[in-house]
């Protein structure tokens, strides 16, 4: 079986921007790329699960935000290696405006769905890997799904850190960026 590290996209690995429309709009965190490549070089999948509702709002189509994954791809590739190995997203909304997307979906997080798709598709063991994710939101479907949780502080997470402890969902490690929290699964596997 293989480990994973399942990250969130806006907000973890790029900046925030509300609802990603167009490539020129995707900035990369600083130290994004060495964080992914830290995780390669300990053996891990980077697999992004992301609710990407903008589709089921009518911001953008399935076919946009496919072409958004392939640059975001493309500019997160290092030496000719790609370091995202697959990106799983979630159309769905309840309040879309478009019938196809406009359903409860357990791919939405916190549904677990995504999760599930990506083990199954790459044989990941769930009590190996890590989410990480700057919501509420991501914890709660780390939860959900029996992994270890770290919330980066970029994003949403510096708020919605307090929103998790309001909930008594706590996490293994909070991170103030991916580097750190790639920093801080580091040391964890060099303690094994």
């Amino acid at each position: 079986m293989q480990k994973a590290i399942f990250l969130d996209r806006d907000g973890t690995i790029n900046e925030e921007v509300n609802y990603l429309k167009k490539i020129s709009d995707i900035r990369i965190f600083p130290g994004a790329v060495k964080a992914l490549q830290k995780f390669k070089y300990l053996g891990y999948l980077n697999i992004v699960i992301t609710n990407q509702s903008g589709v089921a709002r009518g911001f953008l189509s399935e076919e946009q935000l496919n072409y958004i994954h392939s640059e975001l791809k493309n500019i997160l590739t290092s030496s000719g290696e790609c370091l995202i190995d697959d990106i799983f997203y979630s159309p769905y909304h309840a309040e879309g405006i478009i019938d196809k997307y406009k359903i409860q979906s357990p791919d939405r997080k916190p549904g677990t769905g995504m999760i599930s798709k990506a083990c199954s598709k790459h044989n990941i063991d769930l009590q190996e890997s890590y989410f990480i994710g700057d919501s509420f939101t991501d914890m709660l479907c780390a939860q959900n799904a029996g992994l270890k949780k770290i919330l980066v502080k970029t994003g949403y997470g510096a708020a919605d850190l307090i929103k998790c402890a309001d909930n008594n969902l706590s996490v293994e490690y909070t991170a103030d960026d991916l580097l750190d929290a790639a920093d801080f699964i580091e040391k964890s596997f060099q303690n094994v």
